[in-house]
């Protein structure tokens, strides 16, 4: 082996690389960390070497570096187009077997010697040119360094075979060559493997290449090799040492030395101390779980002057350990867990005057005693001790956390011993009284966090910390609301923690800065009140007995207050307030949707859920930010959604409910409604409302009777079809929306009795044929085609066959341009040739007309810019015709009206009504606002016949003179009042 392959100190290591699988795990662990000395000249224990193996030869040769390349597929085609050379696999070197394999072998070597040496003069100067120092993989064949390396196989070995699918490539003369060689000395028998003679040779003889061609060469750069190491581990690093030269030095560089963990690891003591003496610029050490780790730390002392930072743990330490810390000068930080400290009958005594952080967690002690002048931290949680003295003038933060040994005195001097003290945990510490407190009050005046849970004999009365910023009182058992005086002395507050204090029954707080407050378990809490500007987190859980919450806060986003199940009262002032849980509040009432509602004290609103809450009527109407709602389930009967504009997530599920308004809901893309017993839903101006959701809402919700989907611009004739499910469906509004085919209406909803299709612009006088001419919709008993594009024919086929209808709107209807009633517009003579389909739709319409007298009472045709006449003569039979309102038709000229029990005409702002007709011997009212061009004398000649007119409106009607009220009341003794206005 090359020098320094002698090592000492490792224990275990083998007896070379046949015997390197039978290493137990600690003995590599070992050798893996001699390695990390090298061949710096640190004597250890000699390693048995076996015989060296025949040399063997794996080449490879990759293209020249083409900075313009880097980083693109141009170095890879480089490689790839040049002529192939067939394949050689790891594996194939090492199969084979007997004489023939060793004499391939030699062969080999010998032919790739010879021709070495035949283009060795001219190939010399490029090679100093072109050719930096070879660094193999696994050894190198100038140094003699083989695979074997310090009698340890290198894992790197078994790691690259696995990578059997490496193929050797032929590249041009002005590559670089990087070389990777497995050599082993001489032509022994001890391969580990069995060896195949024709691998190498094969690809010799058929690439036409030389073994120089062949040969794979690993350039890296030092510092390249330096920045891929820095990502290793120790031991990974120890295993990278034993591949070469260059890999050893660059594994054994100081910077990756100067944090040591040898955690649970077995070292012995003379290979410790040479590392740290190879190494005396280490600043961490961890020696947790290392056996007998308080000798290594006394034997090489010496060599860690610079140590910083040390983590002892498991096993004995006594008062010689604790008292050669003293030599390493820069220690600021000491951390001993589970171990046993000192002899049991002594007291163990830490003195160092540069220590910041010590931690002794988990550990067993009679006595301890830490004199540390510069001490910042000292944690002994759960360290078994009866007494503790310190000398810590500097100390902020102090953990006694379950020291359970620890009396109350103890704990009392030691804490006031410490006039900086900020931070004390002294949770888990059974004996603490409300005495202590006061005293450490009085001490530690800069006390900000004191944590005192499972503290059973502490009230916290009379304990004042004006400093104190958190403060954990969980599972105290004297804690009552009287405690609550003293909380509220520390006005710079902003965490507490009251989980599972018993006998706490109410908490009022008003402090400006708190922020967190954590109240769970709390069997007799019945009221919260909370006042701070910046409270954001609220965490109330298990308090059954909760019943009153009031909450003011500018901060809060998110209210959960599950499961709750007596709380009746909320009373929140949350105006950032985003997200409200009161799932399973069985007890609240309707009182909660003052709260929620706009207006109520919370306008940001985005998420509310109320499952399984026993609500009958709630009303969130004008949410402006309400985002997501939940009631799933819950015993509402009622829910008004209306105008929540930002709502696009909604999970209902209510057995009870009947009535469920989600008008002005615009983005609601995500509707699940189950409620069975649903009559009532109005969706109006949802307009992401899809088919999908109608169809899940018709299944769920067979009883609806009243659906509203106006302005519900996604639905379409898919959506539609699902009504089928609702059997008992009367009113359907589909104003509004692009529909063009009513079919699944027509075929689906028989007990329709109302149908609103105002602003349908797409709809054509096609889409309500099934009406006039197949007797579809037979309960219809409501039409509204307001602003509607539908065709004079269709509104006269309409009102002359669709005998049921008993309230029908045309106002806005462009098309319609005189209304002429009475006559026979059914009859196939006067329609297109093929307007009936053959045989028996003719009869069918006529069967539909004489089936009954026509039902119609109110007719609106108000703003129809275009009707000029209206004409409804007594042959109509509109025997129940109440109510005409004619408003806003400003081209109207004539009306001749001769109906027995019209009640209201309003012709109110027709002003070019001229002829004027009436025979209504019922009307009472008769509205003539603004018709400028109606004459006197026509208006006596229409009232002559209307003998019970008692209201008439002629105001701004220039050419009637109302001055002279008896000449109107001789042609109409009935006539009460005039509106009129006065002529100038």
């Amino acid at each position: 082996m090359a020098d320094g392959g002698k090592m000492k100190g490792v224990e275990g290591s083998g007896e070379g690389t046949g015997h390197g699988e039978d290493m137990d795990e600690e003995a590599q662990e070992e050798l893996e960390l001699a390695l990390s000395l090298g061949r710096r000249g640190w004597h250890l224990p000699p390693v048995p070497v076996p015989p060296p193996a025949p040399a063997l030869r794996w080449s490879m040769v990759f293209p020249a570096w083409d900075p313009d390349a880097a980083g693109s597929s141009r170095a890879a085609e480089s490689v790839w187009d040049s002529p192939p050379v067939p394949p050689l696999r790891f594996r194939d070197m090492w199969r084979g077997g007997g004489a023939d394999a060793d004499a391939g072998g030699a062969r080999e070597a010998e032919e790739h010697n010879n021709v070495e040496e035949e283009e060795g003069s001219e190939d010399g100067d490029r090679d100093l040119q072109n050719k930096r120092p070879k660094v193999g993989a696994f050894g190198e064949e100038s140094s003699g360094v083989n695979a074997s390396f310090f009698g340890y196989e290198a894992p790197h070995l078994h790691a690259f075979a696995e990578h059997d699918h490496l193929k050797l490539s032929h590249g041009p003369e002005n590559e670089l060559d990087f070389g990777l060689s497995l050599i082993s000395n001489d032509g022994g028998n001890d391969i580990p493997r069995e060896t195949n003679s024709h691998g190498v040779c094969d690809v010799e003889r058929s690439g036409g290449t030389n073994a120089e061609d062949l040969e794979i060469r690993m350039d890296l750069s030092d510092d390249l090799l330096h920045l891929i190491f820095s990502f290793l581990c120790q031991k990974d690093l120890c295993r990278a040492g034993a591949a070469c030269k260059q890999w050893q030095s660059a594994s054994m560089h100081e910077d990756f030395w100067k944090y040591l963990k040898f955690e649970n690891t077995r070292i012995s003591l003379q290979n410790f101390v040479n590392i740290c003496h190879r190494y005396q610029n280490v600043t961490n050490l961890n020696l947790s779980g290392v056996l007998s780790a308080e000798s290594l730390v006394i034997e090489a002392i010496t060599f860690l002057r610079h140590l910083k930072t040390l983590i002892m743990g498991k096993g004995q330490l006594g008062e010689t350990f604790f008292q050669a810390l003293a030599e390493c000068p820069l220690l600021n930080t000491l951390t001993v867990s589970d171990a046993s400290l000192g002899s049991g009958i002594q007291e163990v005594t830490v003195n160092h005057d540069g220590l910041h952080e010590l931690q002794i967690v988990k550990c067993r002690a009679l006595r301890v005693s830490i004199r540390c002048h510069q001490l910042r931290i000292l944690s002994l949680r759960r360290t078994g001790m009866a007494h503790v003295s310190l000398n810590c003038p500097q100390l902020l933060e102090l953990d006694f956390q379950s020291c359970h040994k620890l009396s109350d005195t103890a704990i009392r001097q030691a804490a006031t011993a410490c006039p900086l003290l900020a931070s004390l945990d002294m949770s888990s510490c059974s004996c603490v009284t409300d005495e202590t407190l006061r005293e450490i009050a009085n001490a530690c005046q800069n006390l900000s966090v004191l944590d005192a849970s499972n503290c059973p004999n502490i009230s916290f009365e009379s304990v004042k910390l004006p400093m104190l910023v958190d403060l954990r009182l969980s599972s105290c058992e004297g804690i009552t609301s009287a405690s609550m005086g003293a909380v509220c002395f520390s006005r710079i507050l902003e965490a507490l923690q009251l989980d599972n204090c018993s006998l706490l029954t109410s908490v009022s707080l008003d402090l400006p800065h708190l922020k967190n407050i954590s109240l769970v378990h709390l069997r007799k809490f019945a009221d919260l009140n909370l006042r701070s500007p910046v409270l954001s987190y609220i965490k109330v859980s298990r308090c059954s007995a909760l019943r009153c919450v009031t909450i003011t806060s500018n901060a809060l986003k998110k209210l959960v207050l599950q499961k709750q199940e007596s709380l009746c009262n909320l009373s929140l002032q949350c105006h950032n307030l985003i997200d409200v849980d009161l799932s399973d509040c069985e007890s609240l009432t309707n009182e909660i949707c003052k709260v929620l509602s706009d207006g109520g004290g919370c306008p940001m609103l985005r998420s509310l859920i109320l499952d399984n809450c026993e609500l009958q009527v709630v009303i969130l109407d004008g949410c402006d930010h309400l985002e997501r709602a939940s009631f799933c389930p819950v015993g509402l009967e009622s829910l008004n959604l209306g105008i929540c504009p930002k709502l696009s997530v909604l999970r209902i599920e209510a057995p009870n409910m009947s009535i469920l308004e989600l008008k002005g809901c615009g983005v609601l893309s995500e509707a699940s409604i189950n409620c069975p017993c649903l009559i009532s839903l109005d969706a109006s101006f949802c307009r992401q409302f899809m088919d999908d959701s109608l169809s899940q809402t018709a299944e769920a919700c067979p009883l609806i009777e009243h659906l509203i989907l106006s302005s519900c611009l996604s639905i379409d004739v898919r959506g539609l079809s699902s009504l089928h499910c609702l059997q008992k469906l009367a009113l359907l509004d589909l104003s509004y929306t692009f529909l063009m085919n009513l079919k699944p209406v027509f075929d689906s909803c028989l007990q329709l009795k109302v149908l609103k299709l105002s602003a349908c612009k797409y709809l054509s006088d096609s889409s309500l044929e099934p009406l006039y001419r197949e007797g579809a919709l037979p309960m219809l008993v409501e039409l509204d085609l307001s602003y509607s594009s539908i065709g004079q024919t269709a509104i006269e086929e309409l009102l002359a066959c669709c005998t049921n209808l008993v309230n029908v709107n045309l106002n806005g209807c462009t098309n319609l341009h005189e209304l002429v009633c009475g006559s026979d517009y059914c009859r196939s003579g006067d329609m297109p040739i093929d307007a009936f389909p053959p045989d028996s739709a003719p009869d069918k319409t006529k069967e539909i007309r004489e089936s009954s007298d026509c039902q119609l009472e109110v007719l609106s045709c108000t703003g129809c810019p275009n009707i000029k006449k209206v004409v409804i003569p007594s042959t109509a039979n509109y025997l129940n015709l109440s109510k005409i309102n004619l408003n806003l038709s400003a081209n109207l000229k004539e009306v001749d009206l001769k109906c027995s029990n019209l009640y209201n005409l309003n012709l109110s702002n027709c002003n070019s009504l001229e002829i004027l007709k009436l025979d209504c011997p019922r009307l009472a009212n008769l509205q003539l606002l603004a018709c400028t061009m109606l004459q006197e004398d026509e208006l006596k000649s229409a009232l002559s016949f209307c003998g019970a007119l008692e209201i008439l409106n002629v105001h701004s009607c220039p050419q009637i003179n109302t001055l002279d009220f008896g000449r109107l009341q001789a042609v109409c003794p009935t006539l009460k009042r005039i509106q009129s206005s006065p002529i100038a």
